[in-house]
């Protein structure tokens, strides 16, 4: 099952981010075959990150919520608001991913 994980940074967050980043960015790729998207949610200016928007498979609620227990952002106190959602991918995308 997809969960999706929408996740906000606390204020005055954005130099813990990148100093975390390259922990974050490892974490995620251990989990790569099992992510649907992953990226950073941005201000209007599409530059400063403000949070993150994640949607990895799961066997369920239990095995999402341990590993983002464990996810570097989290254990850093980056985020101040964090949802994890089940999520049923029903449209297939054709826009806003990278060329492969």
């Amino acid at each position: 099952m997809l969960f999706v994980f929408h996740l906000l940074d606390r204020p005055g967050a954005a130099e813990l981010r990148q100093r975390v980043r390259p922990q974050h960015k490892a974490y995620l790729a251990e989990m790569a075959e099992r992510i649907a998207f992953a990226g950073p949610l941005t201000a209007d200016d599409g530059v400063t990150m403000i949070g993150s928007l994640l949607a990895i498979e799961f066997n369920g609620r239990a095995a999402a919520e341990r590993w983002l227990a464990d996810e570097p952002f989290t254990r850093a106190g980056v985020y101040q608001h964090v949802s994890v959602l089940p999520f049923c991918n029903l449209w297939p995308q054709k826009t806003g991913f990278p060329p492969n």
